[in-house]
């Protein structure tokens, strides 16, 4: 079953996160229900795009790709973003949501 919040497009992964900066450690802490969203906390505060920096190398890192094959697409100055990710890692993302 293909879910909106994780998806193929054109042979890459888009996935809906909700960013939550300034947090005591980096993290992605599981699917948001209510929300729709894959959550993730990172240390860096909302300043200079410097929690865009963190979120890119926490899910490059995770995913186990290069932070060139992350890419915000949507909501750079947002909490909720949309970001793509070189090829396709739905399976790798949905762990993410179940643990």
């Amino acid at each position: 079953m293909e879910t909106k919040w994780v998806r193929i497009l054109e042979g890459d992964t888009l996935v809906e996160v909700d960013i939550q900066p300034g947090s005591k450690r980096s993290e992605i802490l599981g699917f948001e229900p209510w929300r729709k969203r894959l959550k993730i906390a990172v240390r860096s505060p909302p300043v200079d795009g410097a929690a865009n920096i963190e979120l890119i190398e926490l899910i490059a890192e995770e995913i186990g790709i290069k932070k060139a094959g992350v890419t915000i697409l949507i909501g750079e100055s947002r909490r909720h973003k949309t970001v793509k990710l070189r090829g396709d890692h739905v399976k790798k993302i949905r762990n993410f949501a179940e643990d």
